[in-house]
């Protein structure tokens, strides 16, 4: 982290504060904001030095009176590596964040103007969010809220950071009640985004996340369409993700009935290829696999066969081409996609 000339180091007897944490997701590397008890220097000083973390360095450049300044609410005072052991800086762990910092790093997010200040605060809640107990204290403070209120920001950067904080989040399930209010917005990014960009990976791993159980898949019910069209237009990144979440709703029998019924591009089919990437295949195959295993009525099948652009019509139908493109995968060279295929057939 670097320090411009103009900031200056006044800490007194202080506590240290440490805790922004780089990077998005639970893998990132770790900001720390330090400072060390007793610590004066001459004004005219400049205060400008790396901290590396564990894993690696990142530079960032503090304002004096930026939002990250005001994360401790005084000046940021930054050390090499070695001077921060000689001097016996505090670094505290991600996930030994104390309230106040939290609480802190909230008000800086309501009340900054800067779209890159914006950001690193959503990237260090974020990544605050990994453990369960700053999951929790975000809730209490209504951080959910004052997060998500930034998935409208004009900024498609602060959109993917807002995304990556709350999929942090949403891996606690009282947060998953609060989040699931925003489904509407997340699907409104998707469908507008542009195809393949971090906007519309970070939504999808967001429904992924959502869907893992039932309790929310509801809220996915008008979605098939918008998935299975992004499906045949998006790369392998996306398509996998998207496949995740078709995945976990047809894992559900309540929502058999809704997909089945969905609109499907004829284009589809064109996946059961030996081309497509085995990664994608594979879920393709375990989403049909669980639609082959509803079986519906004879008049139910019918009046589903009368839908053209039906996904029943164009992939589960005795007239559609899966069965003669499953033939052809029987000789593929991976064996859990044999595996699938023979489980499908059979």
């Amino acid at each position: 982290m670097m320090g411009d000339s103009g900031v200056v180091a006044r800490l007194g007897n202080m506590k240290a504060l440490l805790g922004i944490v780089a990077g998005a997701g639970a893998s990132y590397g770790l900001y720390k904001l330090i400072s060390r008890e007793g610590l004066r220097r001459n004004k005219k000083k400049a205060a400008s030095e790396t901290m590396r973390s564990s894993q690696h360095q990142e530079e960032v450049k503090v304002q004096p009176g930026s939002l990250l300044a005001k994360v401790s609410g005084l000046d940021v005072v930054c050390f090499r590596p070695e001077e921060a052991v000689a001097d016996d800086v505090i670094h505290q762990s991600p996930n030994n964040l104390e309230p106040q910092h939290l609480k802190m790093l909230l008000s800086c997010l309501q009340s900054g103007t800067d779209s890159s200040d914006r950001c690193r605060i959503l990237l260090t809640l974020g990544n605050a969010a990994a453990f369960t107990v700053n999951q929790i204290l975000i809730r209490e403070f209504d951080g959910i809220h004052i997060i998500a209120a930034f998935l409208t920001d004009p900024a498609p950067e602060v959109k993917i950071q807002t995304l990556n904080a709350l999929n942090n989040l949403c891996m606690n399930i009282q947060n998953q009640e609060q989040i699931k209010i925003f489904v509407p917005r997340v699907l409104e990014l998707i469908e507008m985004s542009p195809v393949n960009s971090d906007l519309q990976l970070g939504a999808l791993r967001l429904l992924t996340n959502l869907s893992v159980t039932d309790k929310h898949q509801h809220l996915l019910k008008g979605a098939v369409t918008l998935l299975l069209s992004l499906l045949v237009v998006s790369n392998e990144s996306l398509q996998v993700q998207t496949l995740k979440v078709l995945v976990n709703l047809s894992s559900n029998p309540d929502m058999i009935d809704d997909i089945v019924q969905a609109q499907a591009p004829a284009s589809v089919m064109l996946l059961f290829d030996k081309r497509t990437a085995p990664a994608v295949l594979l879920r393709l195959l375990t989403f049909v696999g669980n639609l082959k295993a509803w079986r519906p009525s004879a008049q139910v099948a019918e009046e589903l066969r009368r839908k053209q652009d039906g996904l029943f019509r164009v992939m589960l139908d005795e007239s559609s081409q899966l069965h003669s493109r499953l033939m052809q995968l029987l000789s593929h060279p991976d064996a859990e996609i044999q595996a699938q295929v023979a489980r499908i057939m059979t």
